[in-house]
């Protein structure tokens, strides 16, 4: 008599049985997975819009959040990603109903909002002033959560001068410690905290990892801004902080030297691609010019340039 099949339900018990269990952050397995070139294929990117391309007609009144939001569905993003500021009355949380108004919009147009993000500033020498900047990244993060938004994007600090009479290391203590209670924060609230290189306290990729190193956190990465490292050859540092990215900003131009010169968006490609990484692909239109033109010029560069490398 023949033996009858194992059902599914006992064969899945025994393969799940047969791997092994992590006992901290993702395992193995899933490591490989998010980190291997030969895993992450060009499929697995999506193009979101951050907002601050439309930051001028947000802030004039011109365009709407909801029209905006129908613009990127028109053009054919996958996301966008709304900085707090275009939020009515920030830095006070909208109430629910406003949120949720923004979320269903989203929804409905097909489009996800792959993050948000605050102004915050870790550097402020007034233990009081950077606990309330704590507390304005806690409650945004409550928003991220509620719209849906997996990330929330922090800065360490806007200015590129130390504090008088303080060094550099008494500074990213405070910045790191900072982080660090956002990220438990954060954590709670299943949202991860995403520290962006912004040409401010944090100037080269070593500025960046040491936060990461330091807060060493799951639910702490980075926002890889491309054109915020001004100092050197951006590309090298790119890389070395890509396998650290949750999320990104793709700019039309970057500085190497200190001088800004367009963005090799095939080279950015294939350190995306090679890092790993798999998500979203935030894109930011600088400078003058009118955004319903720009962005959808640039829009059209990145997707040849992913396809250049599928």
């Amino acid at each position: 008599m023949d033996t009858p099949p194992p059902d599914r339900r006992n064969f899945l018990k025994t393969a799940l049985a047969s791997l092994p269990l992590a006992t901290v952050g993702e395992t193995p397995a899933i490591q490989q997975v998010l980190t291997s070139p030969e895993k992450s294929r060009t499929s697995h990117l999506r193009l979101s819009c951050n907002l601050y391309s439309f930051n001028e007609p947000l802030m004039n009144g011109q365009m709407t959040l909801e029209q905006v939001l129908t613009f990127c569905a028109e053009l054919g993003f996958n996301a966008v990603d709304p900085t707090a500021y275009y939020f009515p009355n920030y830095p006070t949380v909208p109430d629910d109903s406003y949120l949720y108004q923004i979320k269903r919009r989203a929804f409905r147009l097909g489009l996800d909002i792959s993050g948000t993000g605050v102004r915050n500033d870790f550097t402020l020498p007034n233990l009081d002033r950077r606990k309330a900047e704590i507390e304005l990244v806690k409650k945004w993060t409550d928003v991220a959560a509620r719209l849906g938004a997996p990330v929330i994007r922090v800065f360490a600090g806007t200015g590129k001068e130390l504090p008088v009479g303080y060094n550099r290391e008494e500074v990213t203590t405070w910045v790191v410690d900072a982080i660090r209670d956002c990220s438990e924060y954060a954590a709670k609230r299943g949202v991860m905290i995403v520290v962006q290189n912004h040409a401010d306290f944090i100037q080269t990729a070593d500025h960046v990892l040491e936060i990461v190193r330091r807060v060493h956190s799951d639910w702490l990465a980075v926002n890889l801004d491309i054109g915020s490292f001004k100092l050197g050859d951006p590309y090298p540092q790119i890389a070395s902080v890509a396998p650290h990215a949750a999320t990104w900003q793709i700019k039309e131009n970057l500085f190497v030297n200190g001088q800004e010169v367009p963005t090799d968006l095939t080279k950015i490609m294939r350190i995306v691609r090679e890092s790993g990484y798999r998500g979203y692909l935030p894109i930011e239109t600088l400078g003058r010019g009118d955004p319903k033109v720009k962005v959808p010029a640039f829009y059209e560069k990145v997707k040849k340039a992913l396809e250049a490398i599928d």
